[in-house]
């Protein structure tokens, strides 16, 4: 390909998803099938969201509202902003891919961490940006080492609170030690898709860096604890001025019509979500025994997944339970092969990867 695409194009490392049912099913002629990869919710989402597809199915025919006008304005009364605060995307993902265009130009620099998610570095490369990864501390972001790389080509910092694949967070006090230290014409983008998880008191509020103007984008998803991955929606909220350029960039239409009307069902469903948080947080304790139980170090996580160190090689690990019908996520591809990164599922899910990865592990 080379002379044909561009060359930092070349440089990227195309995202690998967690490995499908189906395709499991194919591989290894398996029916009964546990997916604990992905960090999904186990339970689905709100039947108020289901019904809210169900209606707006009739107008599949039609062009969703390019705005997301509903939408908008349930979220922008929801953090109490303004609605020209916040944009939606095709999920989280693509508004860090409209952050890059918006923002990024060959001699700006990207800094996150190592051992997080992909697509930040994909931000700077797509852009032909330099990508710094800074080391991370016990499993979490070390924003002393992210500051210390802050230079006069820095423009874009990604912070993802909690962190995936770890499921660890940066606190309040953190979070403002290091926003002191951050030039005006740096961006900060906060990736919370597992906002609604955490239980921790010393998780920042980060909407109040955007209330004082600051250059802060904050990041949100309904894939995870709202239950609508598959229909790919998320959101952002920044000031104004911000939001404005990254209109600039978006696609018409970006959002379907079923993902709009799912997810500003979602947002009403206040029980449905108390329920699914109630279940992480059983299963996330069962977990933790059972590991403790195993003599397994993990992370402890403030998420819907558990970053365990299996004490060897992940792979082989990784098959043996594939053979058996469990799915979970390998952790070489962040850079640590002896760990394993598992979803935390219904209590009937996780006792059944308690009970395969024990068999494998002997």
């Amino acid at each position: 390909m080379r002379g044909l695409v561009n060359e930092h194009i070349l440089k990227l490392k195309p995202y690998v998803p967690g490995k499908p049912i189906d395709e499991v099913r194919r591989e290894f002629g398996i029916k009964d099938i546990v997916k604990l990869a992905s960090n999904e919710n186990p339970v689905g989402p709100s039947p108020k969201a289901l019904d809210a597809m169900k209606k707006a199915i009739g107008d599949v025919a039609l062009y969703p509202d390019g705005s997301c006008f509903a939408l908008t304005r349930a979220l922008a009364a929801k953090w109490g902003v303004g609605e020209n605060h916040i944009i939606c995307g095709n999920g989280s993902d693509e508004l860090i891919h409209y952050i890059g265009i918006t923002f990024l130009s060959a001699t700006d620099e990207v800094i996150s961490s190592d051992v997080t998610f992909s697509r930040y570095e994909s931000a700077a490369v797509l852009n032909n940006c330099e990508y710094k990864s800074a080391p991370a501390c016990r499993h979490k972001y070390s924003l002393d080492e992210i500051a210390a790389r802050i230079n006069s080509n820095t423009r874009l910092i990604i912070i993802a609170n909690p962190n995936n694949p770890t499921g660890t967070i940066v606190t309040k006090e953190e979070v403002d030690r290091f926003m002191a230290k951050v030039p005006e014409r740096v961006i900060v983008v906060f990736d919370e898709a597992y906002y609604e998880y955490v239980e921790s008191p010393d998780y920042p509020d980060t909407l109040d860096y955007v209330r004082q103007g600051k250059n802060v984008i904050i990041l949100h998803t309904f894939s995870k604890i709202y239950g609508l991955a598959g229909l790919r929606i998320g959101y952002g909220i920044a000031r104004p001025e911000i939001i404005a350029g990254l209109h600039q960039v978006r696609e018409p239409f970006n959002v379907n019509s079923l993902a709009q009307a799912a997810a500003t069902a979602a947002l009403e469903d206040v029980a449905h979500v108390d329920k699914i948080r109630k279940i992480n947080a059983q299963g996330r304790d069962y977990l933790y025994a059972q590991f403790d139980k195993m003599g397994l170090p993990y992370a402890r996580t403030e998420a819907n997944f558990i970053w365990v160190d299996i004490k060897q090689d992940c792979r082989p690990v990784f098959t043996e339970l594939l053979k058996r019908g469990v799915i979970i996520r390998t952790g070489d591809i962040f850079g640590c092969p002896t760990f394993i990164r598992v979803t935390i599922g219904t209590m009937d899910e996780n006792e059944r990867f308690i009970k395969t990865i024990k068999e494998v592990l002997g």
